[in-house]
């Protein structure tokens, strides 16, 4: 049984509830679709400076210190095979490490110093280090 590429091609599919048939277009040729609409999401007004969690994450790059505020209930490891496990203790409060890399979903990877972990960036916040001079 052969199948023309040229020409559309129908099956009869029982398993509809009205048991219509399904039509499939095997050409190569693609149509522009004349109803395509473009949006394009901008804001009119101009950033706040330091409003919300945008101002705090502008902050964060790789090497900032941070300081942990909150424990994580799990945490992973930034290894090349990560293991989660529950944190029972080994991410604490008040841990201070620096910013190794950034992965997707504002998860970062924490250079701690019991090791590098993958904590999510409500856990904890850009360390602000006062400089004497």
């Amino acid at each position: 049984m052969a199948l023309s590429l040229s020409s559309p091609t129908a099956i009869t599919c029982s398993k509809l509830h009205d048991n219509s048939s399904l039509q499939f277009n095997t050409s190569n040729t693609y149509k522009r679709s004349p109803n395509a609409v473009s949006v394009k999401c901008a804001s009119t007004e101009p950033p706040a400076a330091g409003a919300g969690s945008a101002g705090r994450k502008s902050k964060l790059e790789i090497g900032s210190p941070i300081i942990v505020v909150e424990a994580p209930r799990m945490i992973k490891t930034a290894a090349s095979v990560p293991c989660l496990r529950v944190n029972s203790g080994l991410v604490k409060p008040g841990d201070v490490g620096r910013i190794v890399s950034r992965k997707p979903m504002d998860v970062w990877a924490v250079r701690l110093s019991i090791g590098t972990y993958l904590i999510d960036g409500k856990y904890f916040k850009p360390l602000e280090l006062e400089l004497d001079s």
